[in-house]
C-alpha cells in the first residue's frame, strides 16, 4: 500500500489500484474533501485556491485533476504552474485565497506525488483542520456546482519574481554585500523547479551560477532527497570548479543543503545554525527547532543569550511552537528554514540569501563559517517490533529507566544526556521505533544507537 493519509496533505505513488496508491479517482477525492472543508470555512463569499507544482512527471496531471476537480465545487483556480512549495505558500495570502495546494511529494522518488495542503494563511493545516479533510473524504460528502456557477481559472507567471522581490527586501538580505563577492556557486537542483528559481535568486544577487541539474523535467538525476550519499557529484565540481559554495535543493525547493569550497558537505543540520547564528546577531528573540534537531542550534541560542525551544517533529508542530515563542527563526535539522519575517514555511530561498548575506559580512570562506559550531554527529536507526507490542507501554518503561537524565516526553521519549542525546519516536503505520542520536563523534553517536536498542529488547 503506497498511498499515505496524513493531517498535511495525501501522498502515494502514481498508478494501481484505487484507494492503494494516488490515482485519478484519489486525487479528484481528496480535492473534493479539501475543496468542501474550504467551502464550510467561507460559506458567504467566493473563493480562490492557489495551486503550484514541482517538476516531477505526473505533476501536469495531477494538477489538472485537482485544478478542475475545485472549479467543479465552484472554486477559482490560480495556478502557478512550475513553482515551489514555499513560493505557493507566499502567493496564498499575497492573493487573499482561503487556501492553496502544491503538487509535489517532497524528497521522494519521481513515482511519487502529493496533495500538500495549505490554510488562508499559506501554512499547513492543523491537525484538527487535517483530521476532518480526512473524515470528509471517508463519507464523501461532496457537493458539485451547478454550470452557471463553475470556477474560473487563470494563470500566473510572476510568482516566482514576487516572491523573489520579498527576499530581497527584507531587511537582513543585503544584496550589494554579496555582489561585492562575486561569488562562484553551483547548483545542484535535482531537475525540478529550484533550477528556475535558485540560479534566478543568485544572479540578483550577482553570483556566477554552474547549473547542475537545473533543467525542470522531472527526470531526477540521483535520489532527490538532500543526503550525502547522493551529493558526490556536486562535491566534485565543487573542487573541479573552484567554486565557492555549492547549494543542492529538494523538488519542491523547502530543504536547503550546501557544500563548501573543498567539496565537503556543511551538513543540513547546520544550514539552519548558521542562518540562526546570523538572525539571532541582529535579532533578538527565539530560536525553535524540533526534538530530533541538533543540539548545535541550542548552543547558538545560548551564545546569543536567546531563547531556545524543542517542538514535536513536524513543520506544523514547529511553526505552532515558534508563534507561541515569538520566535524569531526556526526549522527543521534537515536544512528547512523558517524565518516568519517572510512567512512561517520552510524556504530554501530565504535560506540562501540570508546565508550568503552572512557569508558575505563575516568575509570568511564557506569551511571557516562551518568551523564557527560545535561538532555534532547523528546516528539514525529502527527497531522493528511484533504488532502484538504496546509501543507506547514501552517506551513508558525508558522513560522510567532513565527517570535522572532530562527527559522531554512532547513527541515520543527523548534523552538527554551531558554530552549527547537519543530520541524515540515510534512509527505511526507500523511496529518500528525510530531511534535518533547525536554525539560528538559519528562512532559514539552509532554506539549510543546500539545500546539503546539492546536495552529496549531487555524491557519487552
Amino acid at each position: 500500500m503506497s498511498l499515505i493519509k496524513s493531517i498535511s496533505g495525501i501522498r502515494g505513488t502514481i498508478g494501481g489500484e484505487v484507494g492503494e496508491n494516488l490515482t485519478p479517482l484519489d486525487v479528484v477525492k481528496f480535492t473534493s474533501a479539501y475543496g468542501t472543508w474550504l467551502l464550510k470555512r467561507n460559506s458567504s463569499k467566493q473563493i480562490s485556491v492557489v495551486v503550484g507544482r514541482d517538476a516531477r512527471i505526473s505533476g501536469e496531471m495531477v494538477s489538472a485533476l485537482a485544478t478542475a476537480t475545485l472549479q467543479g465545487l465552484g472554486i477559482d483556480v490560480i495556478d502557478l504552474g512550475l513553482s515551489t512549495t514555499p513560493t505557493v505558500e507566499v502567493m496564498v495570502p499575497e492573493l487573499t485565497a482561503a487556501g492553496g495546494i502544491i503538487f509535489t511529494a517532497s524528497h521522494n522518488p519521481k513515482q511519487w506525488n502529493a496533495l500538500k495542503l495549505l490554510n488562508e494563511k499559506g501554512e499547513f493545516i492543523s491537525g484538527i483542520d487535517g483530521a476532518e479533510v480526512l473524515a470528509i473524504a471517508d463519507t464523501e460528502d461532496f457537493a458539485y456546482a451547478d454550470v452557471d456557477s463553475l470556477g474560473s481559472y487563470n494563470r500566473r507567471d510572476d510568482a516566482l519574481d514576487i516572491h523573489i522581490e520579498k527576499i530581497m527586501a527584507l531587511p537582513l538580505v543585503k544584496p550589494g554585500f554579496v555582489r561585492e563577492k562575486r561569488y562562484k556557486i553551483v547548483v545542484d537542483a535535482v531537475n525540478s523547479t529550484g533550477g528556475i528559481a535558485v540560479p534566478k535568486l543568485l544572479e540578483l544577487m550577482g553570483c556566477d551560477v554552474v547549473k547542475l541539474y537545473c533543467e525542470p523535467n522531472g527526470h531526477f538525476p540521483h535520489n532527490p532527497e538532500p543526503l550525502a550519499e547522493h551529493l558526490t557529484e556536486i562535491c566534485e565540481v565543487v573542487r573541479n570548479e573552484k567554486a565557492d559554495l555549492g547549494i543542492v535543493v529538494d523538488p519542491d525547493v523547502d530543504r536547503l543543503a550546501l557544500v563548501d569550497e573543498n567539496g565537503v558537505l556543511f551538513g543540513e543540520e547546520y544550514t539552519l545554525v548558521a542562518v540562526a547564528d546570523y538572525i539571532l546577531r541582529n535579532t533578538k528573540g527565539a530560536a525553535v527547532s524540533n526534538l530530533s534537531s541538533s543540539r548545535a542550534l541550542r548552543d547558538v541560542a545560548r551564545n546569543h543569550g536567546a531563547p531556545y525551544h524543542a517542538s514535536a517533529v513536524g513543520e506544523v508542530n514547529v511553526v505552532e511552537m515558534m508563534k507561541s515563542t515569538d520566535a524569531v527563526i526556526g526549522g527543521e535539522g534537515n536544512g528547512g528554514i523558517i524565518y516568519p519575517e517572510l512567512h512561517y514555511g520552510r524556504d530554501s530561498l530565504v535560506g540562501i540569501a540570508l546565508f550568503l548575506t552572512f557569508l558575505a559580512e563575516q568575509g570568511k570562506s564557506v569551511s571557516e563559517i562551518r568551523k564557527l559550531y560545535s561538532a555534532y554527529f547523528m546516528g539514525k536507526k529502527k527497531l522493528e517490533l511484533t504488532p502484538d507490542i504496546d509501543v507506547d507501554s514501552l517506551l513508558s518503561k525508558v522513560e522510567t529507566v532513565y527517570a535522572g537524565e532530562e527527559i522531554s516526553t512532547v513527541d515520543g521519549v527523548k534523552i538527554d544526556f551531558p554530552g549527547n542525546w537519543v530520541h524515540l519516536r515510534k512509527s505511526n503505520t507500523e511496529p518500528i521505533i525510530r531511534i535518533y542520536t547525536e554525539a560528538s563523534t559519528q562512532e559514539e553517536a552509532d554506539r549510543l544507537a546500539d545500546d539503546m536498542i539492546v536495552k529496549i529488547k531487555t524491557l519487552i
